[in-house]
């Protein structure tokens, strides 16, 4: 697991700030942090060599017994599904449709990012955390479009976690109604394994990339919900089977939807735009529900309020 190995023993940024992640229990984190109060009290029984106390999943480690690694890693994803849980309720009460888009590096995650900002940004709100090992090149291309891109450089690690996207989250307070895009560090391995808080995990693999990715790294495409097939305009230019890769994602998870898609040519853009608008406008309605049943409550508590004074005044 990625704490065992030390891959993520460096320090995390988000937009240059260095965020103090690694090494420290969710009970430390400054009152302030929205995740804090859901995450405080849960001990993480980690290794004391400075790795990252939020990080898990390559099963490696010289010398630590199998049942003490597979207990370090439940610990591990626990504590980041506190944060996680943390996140998701923020998503609701912002009525926000977030989605974790997963992929292997070089896929066209971030071109497609874009074309699909470019389609909505004039329809909803929309804001995109950016996660990276190194540079801020992607969110540069993102803020490109007009639209607000927070830059998470992950060190050494190799996937976001909630501690990360919660402390990205604090940075873009006004976003509500709309559609939040994380864009998950390029790795089709680790960010099967973490919860962010997201609706949807959404792979995105390109016909460049081979045929058989789905059975290669099955637990990325089974924790998907949908399926991504991009660069479809180069079909005609590579070897590579449509029916082949569907059949073995499907395999992979029968529920998983699929899309074909295009960030260069635009085809199936339409589609996708789409699912994401009807995804929006569900967070949006349960979030506009939520708040139309506290008024209720307080209503009927003031009526019950003003019934009680009424009696006590009549006596």
């Amino acid at each position: 697991m990625c704490t065992v190995c030390g891959c993520g023993a460096d320090e995390t940024r988000v937009d240059g700030e260095v965020t103090h992640h690694h090494g420290h229990d969710p009970a430390d984190e400054p009152r302030g942090h929205p995740v804090a109060a859901a995450a405080a009290g849960l001990a993480v029984d980690a290794p004391s060599d400075g790795a990252d106390g939020a990080q898990a999943h390559h099963a490696h480690a010289p010398g630590m017994s199998p049942s003490r690694m597979v207990r370090i890693e439940q610990d591990i994803l626990a504590k980041n599904n506190r944060y996680a849980e943390a996140n998701r309720q923020q998503f609701r009460d912002r009525g926000l449709f977030v989605l974790n888009l997963v992929s292997s590096p070089g896929s066209g995650k971030t071109t497609l990012l874009t074309a699909t900002i470019r389609a909505l940004r004039e329809r909803l709100p929309v804001a995109v955390i950016e996660g990276d090992q190194q540079t801020d090149h992607d969110a540069a291309r993102i803020r490109a479009t007009g639209v607000t891109a927070v830059q998470v450089n992950t060190g050494k690690g190799c996937h976001l976690d909630g501690h990360m996207v919660g402390h990205a989250l604090e940075r873009i307070p006004e976003l509500q109604d709309g559609v939040l895009m994380i864009e998950n560090v390029g790795n089709l391995v680790c960010p099967a394994a973490f919860d962010l808080g997201e609706n949807h995990k959404v792979a995105v693999l390109s016909v460049t990339e081979g045929e058989d990715k789905p059975l290669k790294y099955p637990d990325m495409f089974d924790a998907a919900d949908l399926l991504l097939l991009n660069k479809i305009d180069l079909l005609p230019h590579v070897d590579f089977n449509v029916e082949r890769c569907l059949s073995y994602a499907r395999q992979v998870n029968p529920d998983i939807q699929i899309m074909q898609v295009s960030a260069q040519s635009g085809e199936g853009l339409a589609e996708w735009v789409g699912w994401v608008e009807r995804g929006v406008a569900r967070a949006s309605a349960a979030r506009e529900e939520t708040v139309a049943t506290l008024r209720n409550r307080v209503a009927a508590m003031e009526a019950e309020l003003r019934r009680l004074r009424a009696a006590g005044a009549g006596r």
